[in-house]
Protein backbone atom coordinates (compact mmCIF):
# COMPACT_ATOMS: atom_id res chain seq x y z
CA UNK A 1 0.00 0.00 0.00
CA UNK A 2 1.07 3.77 -0.94
CA UNK A 3 1.19 4.85 2.82
CA UNK A 4 2.00 8.50 1.60
CA UNK A 5 -1.07 8.63 -0.32
CA UNK A 6 -2.91 7.07 2.19
CA UNK A 7 -1.41 9.75 5.26
CA UNK A 8 -2.46 12.53 2.80
CA UNK A 9 -5.80 11.95 2.27
CA UNK A 10 -6.61 10.93 5.63
CA UNK A 11 -4.59 13.74 6.76
CA UNK A 12 -5.91 16.38 4.80
CA UNK A 13 -9.55 15.16 5.65
CA UNK A 14 -8.52 15.35 9.75
CA UNK A 15 -7.27 18.65 9.15
CA UNK A 16 -10.67 19.77 7.87
CA UNK A 17 -12.64 18.72 10.25
CA UNK A 18 -10.56 19.62 13.11
CA UNK A 19 -10.29 23.51 11.64
CA UNK A 20 -14.42 23.16 11.67
CA UNK A 21 -14.33 22.10 15.18
CA UNK A 22 -11.97 24.82 16.34
CA UNK A 23 -14.42 27.22 14.38
CA UNK A 24 -16.89 25.68 16.49
CA UNK A 25 -18.61 23.31 13.60
CA UNK A 26 -20.16 20.12 13.70
CA UNK A 27 -18.97 17.04 11.58
CA UNK A 28 -22.91 17.06 10.70
CA UNK A 29 -23.14 20.55 9.41
CA UNK A 30 -20.68 19.39 6.30
CA UNK A 31 -22.69 16.26 5.81
CA UNK A 32 -25.44 16.40 3.15
CA UNK A 33 -26.51 13.47 1.07
CA UNK A 34 -28.46 15.54 -1.47
CA UNK A 35 -25.27 18.19 -1.79
CA UNK A 36 -23.23 14.66 -2.10
CA UNK A 37 -25.44 13.49 -5.05
CA UNK A 38 -25.30 16.72 -7.04
CA UNK A 39 -21.44 17.04 -6.88
CA UNK A 40 -20.76 13.54 -7.41
CA UNK A 41 -23.11 12.79 -10.18
CA UNK A 42 -22.94 16.09 -11.70
CA UNK A 43 -18.71 15.97 -11.59
CA UNK A 44 -18.65 12.28 -13.02
CA UNK A 45 -21.50 13.06 -15.62
CA UNK A 46 -19.24 15.96 -17.15
CA UNK A 47 -16.43 13.68 -17.33
CA UNK A 48 -18.16 10.75 -18.83
CA UNK A 49 -19.04 13.57 -21.56
CA UNK A 50 -15.40 14.94 -22.06
CA UNK A 51 -13.42 11.80 -22.21
CA UNK A 52 -13.98 8.18 -24.12
CA UNK A 53 -14.85 4.85 -22.15
CA UNK A 54 -11.73 3.99 -22.34
CA UNK A 55 -10.08 6.52 -19.94
CA UNK A 56 -12.90 6.60 -17.56
CA UNK A 57 -11.70 3.11 -17.30
CA UNK A 58 -8.70 3.59 -16.60
CA UNK A 59 -9.36 6.17 -14.30
CA UNK A 60 -10.72 2.87 -12.57
CA UNK A 61 -7.58 0.88 -12.81
CA UNK A 62 -5.56 3.70 -11.38
CA UNK A 63 -7.30 4.12 -8.54
CA UNK A 64 -6.51 0.33 -7.89
CA UNK A 65 -2.67 1.21 -8.60
CA UNK A 66 -2.15 4.30 -7.04
CA UNK A 67 -3.00 2.75 -3.60
CA UNK A 68 -0.75 0.59 -4.25
CA UNK A 69 2.97 0.84 -3.05
CA UNK A 70 4.83 0.80 -7.34
CA UNK A 71 8.53 1.39 -5.18
CA UNK A 72 10.86 -0.03 -7.38
CA UNK A 73 14.09 -1.34 -5.90
CA UNK A 74 16.10 -0.18 -8.40
CA UNK A 75 19.31 -1.65 -6.89
CA UNK A 76 17.65 -5.31 -7.33
CA UNK A 77 16.56 -4.18 -10.81
CA UNK A 78 20.40 -3.92 -11.58
CA UNK A 79 21.12 -6.88 -9.98
CA UNK A 80 18.97 -8.95 -11.58
CA UNK A 81 20.21 -7.61 -15.09
CA UNK A 82 23.66 -7.36 -14.58
CA UNK A 83 23.21 -11.14 -13.82
CA UNK A 84 21.39 -11.97 -17.10
CA UNK A 85 24.60 -10.16 -18.15
CA UNK A 86 26.80 -12.63 -16.71
CA UNK A 87 25.06 -15.48 -17.50
CA UNK A 88 24.50 -14.02 -21.19
CA UNK A 89 28.32 -13.22 -21.35
CA UNK A 90 29.21 -17.10 -20.23
CA UNK A 91 26.33 -19.29 -22.32
CA UNK A 92 25.34 -16.67 -24.83
CA UNK A 93 21.89 -15.09 -25.09
CA UNK A 94 20.21 -18.11 -25.85
CA UNK A 95 21.13 -19.10 -22.18
CA UNK A 96 18.53 -16.67 -20.88
CA UNK A 97 15.57 -18.47 -22.78
CA UNK A 98 14.42 -20.17 -19.38
CA UNK A 99 14.90 -17.09 -17.31
CA UNK A 100 13.32 -14.34 -19.46
CA UNK A 101 9.84 -15.58 -18.51
CA UNK A 102 10.23 -15.34 -14.97
CA UNK A 103 12.01 -12.06 -14.58
CA UNK A 104 10.79 -9.07 -12.20
CA UNK A 105 8.91 -7.26 -15.00
CA UNK A 106 7.16 -8.02 -18.02
CA UNK A 107 8.56 -5.24 -19.91
CA UNK A 108 12.07 -6.49 -18.91
CA UNK A 109 10.78 -10.05 -20.06
CA UNK A 110 9.60 -8.90 -23.37
CA UNK A 111 12.48 -7.16 -24.56
CA UNK A 112 14.50 -10.16 -23.50
CA UNK A 113 12.52 -12.68 -25.27
CA UNK A 114 12.80 -10.12 -28.36
CA UNK A 115 17.18 -10.18 -27.86
CA UNK A 116 16.96 -14.26 -27.62
CA UNK A 117 14.43 -14.30 -30.70
CA UNK A 118 17.23 -12.51 -32.92
CA UNK A 119 15.39 -9.51 -33.36
CA UNK A 120 18.16 -6.60 -34.00
CA UNK A 121 19.15 -3.40 -31.47
CA UNK A 122 16.67 -0.56 -33.80
CA UNK A 123 13.78 -3.44 -34.04
CA UNK A 124 13.86 -3.75 -30.06
CA UNK A 125 14.07 0.12 -29.14
CA UNK A 126 11.54 0.85 -31.50
CA UNK A 127 8.83 -1.47 -30.68
CA UNK A 128 9.77 -1.18 -27.18
CA UNK A 129 9.57 2.33 -27.32
CA UNK A 130 6.72 2.34 -29.29
CA UNK A 131 5.53 0.66 -26.15
CA UNK A 132 6.65 3.11 -23.10
CA UNK A 133 5.03 5.92 -25.52
CA UNK A 134 1.16 4.35 -25.90
CA UNK A 135 1.43 3.72 -21.53
CA UNK A 136 2.89 7.49 -21.36
CA UNK A 137 0.07 8.61 -23.71
CA UNK A 138 -2.59 6.26 -21.64
CA UNK A 139 -1.46 7.41 -18.20
CA UNK A 140 -1.38 11.33 -19.45
CA UNK A 141 -5.20 10.44 -20.38
CA UNK A 142 -6.39 9.38 -16.98
CA UNK A 143 -4.33 12.16 -15.52
CA UNK A 144 -5.84 14.83 -17.55
CA UNK A 145 -9.20 12.74 -16.52
CA UNK A 146 -8.79 13.89 -13.36
CA UNK A 147 -7.83 17.18 -13.45
CA UNK A 148 -10.64 17.89 -15.35
CA UNK A 149 -13.06 16.23 -12.78
CA UNK A 150 -11.25 18.91 -10.19
CA UNK A 151 -12.30 21.67 -12.75
CA UNK A 152 -15.82 20.35 -12.61
CA UNK A 153 -15.93 19.49 -9.26
CA UNK A 154 -16.27 23.58 -7.66
CA UNK A 155 -18.80 24.57 -10.49
CA UNK A 156 -21.25 21.77 -9.90
CA UNK A 157 -21.06 22.46 -6.26
CA UNK A 158 -22.30 25.83 -7.25
CA UNK A 159 -24.83 24.75 -9.17
CA UNK A 160 -25.80 22.75 -5.72
CA UNK A 161 -25.67 25.78 -3.80
CA UNK A 162 -27.44 27.81 -6.09
CA UNK A 163 -30.83 24.57 -6.30
CA UNK A 164 -30.26 24.98 -2.15
CA UNK A 165 -30.50 28.69 -2.15
CA UNK A 166 -33.93 28.83 -4.74
CA UNK A 167 -35.02 26.26 -2.25
CA UNK A 168 -34.68 28.81 0.59
CA UNK A 169 -36.32 31.42 -1.28
CA UNK A 170 -39.57 29.61 -1.40
CA UNK A 171 -39.81 29.88 2.49
CA UNK A 172 -38.39 33.53 3.39
CA UNK A 173 -41.13 34.12 5.87
CA UNK A 174 -39.56 31.58 8.56
CA UNK A 175 -36.42 33.34 9.58
CA UNK A 176 -34.80 29.79 11.42
CA UNK A 177 -35.31 28.06 8.52
CA UNK A 178 -33.39 30.85 6.04
CA UNK A 179 -30.64 30.87 8.15
CA UNK A 180 -30.86 26.74 8.40
CA UNK A 181 -31.48 26.63 4.40
CA UNK A 182 -28.62 28.69 3.17
CA UNK A 183 -25.79 27.25 5.57
CA UNK A 184 -27.16 23.52 4.18
CA UNK A 185 -26.97 25.15 0.45
CA UNK A 186 -23.41 25.98 1.28
CA UNK A 187 -22.45 22.23 1.88
CA UNK A 188 -22.40 21.52 -1.96
CA UNK A 189 -19.87 24.64 -2.37
CA UNK A 190 -17.57 22.36 0.14
CA UNK A 191 -17.88 19.72 -1.52
CA UNK A 192 -17.20 20.50 -4.58
CA UNK A 193 -13.92 22.63 -3.47
CA UNK A 194 -12.91 19.33 -1.66
CA UNK A 195 -13.31 17.15 -3.73
CA UNK A 196 -11.27 19.12 -6.41
CA UNK A 197 -8.18 19.89 -4.35
CA UNK A 198 -7.83 17.37 -2.07
CA UNK A 199 -8.53 14.46 -4.09
CA UNK A 200 -9.52 14.86 -7.73
CA UNK A 201 -6.34 17.71 -9.09
CA UNK A 202 -3.49 15.81 -6.56
CA UNK A 203 -4.38 12.17 -7.99
CA UNK A 204 -4.18 13.55 -11.65
CA UNK A 205 -1.15 14.91 -10.67
CA UNK A 206 -0.01 11.36 -8.86
CA UNK A 207 -0.73 9.45 -12.17
CA UNK A 208 1.75 11.68 -14.36
CA UNK A 209 4.14 11.29 -12.07
CA UNK A 210 4.02 7.49 -11.16
CA UNK A 211 3.87 7.43 -15.54
CA UNK A 212 6.87 9.03 -15.66
CA UNK A 213 8.87 7.01 -13.03
CA UNK A 214 7.42 3.92 -14.52
CA UNK A 215 8.49 5.64 -18.10
CA UNK A 216 11.91 6.24 -15.96
CA UNK A 217 12.50 2.08 -14.86
CA UNK A 218 11.36 0.73 -18.42
CA UNK A 219 14.18 3.05 -20.17
CA UNK A 220 16.67 1.53 -17.56
CA UNK A 221 15.97 -2.18 -18.48
CA UNK A 222 15.71 -1.15 -22.26
CA UNK A 223 19.40 -0.34 -21.76
CA UNK A 224 20.11 -3.03 -19.91
CA UNK A 225 18.81 -5.67 -22.74
CA UNK A 226 20.55 -3.67 -25.34
CA UNK A 227 23.81 -3.70 -23.56
CA UNK A 228 23.35 -7.73 -23.30
CA UNK A 229 22.13 -8.26 -26.41
CA UNK A 230 25.98 -6.58 -27.82
CA UNK A 231 27.64 -8.89 -25.07
CA UNK A 232 28.81 -5.78 -22.86
CA UNK A 233 30.66 -6.89 -19.88
CA UNK A 234 28.65 -6.96 -16.45
CA UNK A 235 30.67 -4.57 -14.81
CA UNK A 236 29.86 -1.66 -17.74
CA UNK A 237 26.32 -2.85 -17.86
CA UNK A 238 26.31 -2.12 -14.37
CA UNK A 239 27.80 1.34 -14.82
CA UNK A 240 25.60 2.03 -17.43
CA UNK A 241 22.57 1.49 -15.18
CA UNK A 242 24.04 3.30 -12.68
CA UNK A 243 23.66 6.45 -14.68
CA UNK A 244 19.95 5.91 -13.94
CA UNK A 245 20.30 6.35 -10.36
CA UNK A 246 20.51 9.25 -8.08
CA UNK A 247 23.98 10.30 -6.79
CA UNK A 248 22.76 8.97 -3.37
CA UNK A 249 21.94 5.70 -4.61
CA UNK A 250 24.63 4.67 -6.52
CA UNK A 251 27.15 3.95 -3.85
CA UNK A 252 24.66 1.43 -2.69
CA UNK A 253 24.73 -0.39 -6.58
CA UNK A 254 28.46 -0.12 -7.25
CA UNK A 255 29.55 -3.70 -5.97
CA UNK A 256 31.91 -5.38 -8.22
CA UNK A 257 31.06 -7.76 -10.52
CA UNK A 258 33.29 -10.07 -12.78
CA UNK A 259 33.40 -10.01 -16.35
Amino acid sequence: MDLGLVFGIIFGTFAVLLGNNLEHGLVSDVVGGPALIIVLGGTIGAVFVQFPPDVIKGMGGWLGKLFKNAHVEHGKLIDEIVDLATRARREGILGLEKLAPNVSHPFLSRALMMAIDGADSNTIRDTMEISMQQEEEEAENVGKAFEAAGGYAPTVGIIGAVLGLIQVMKNLSDIEAVGHGIATAFIATIYGVAFANMFMMPLGGRVKLRAKEAAHVQEMMLQGVLAIQEGTNPKLVRDRLNSFLKESERAKTAAPEGG
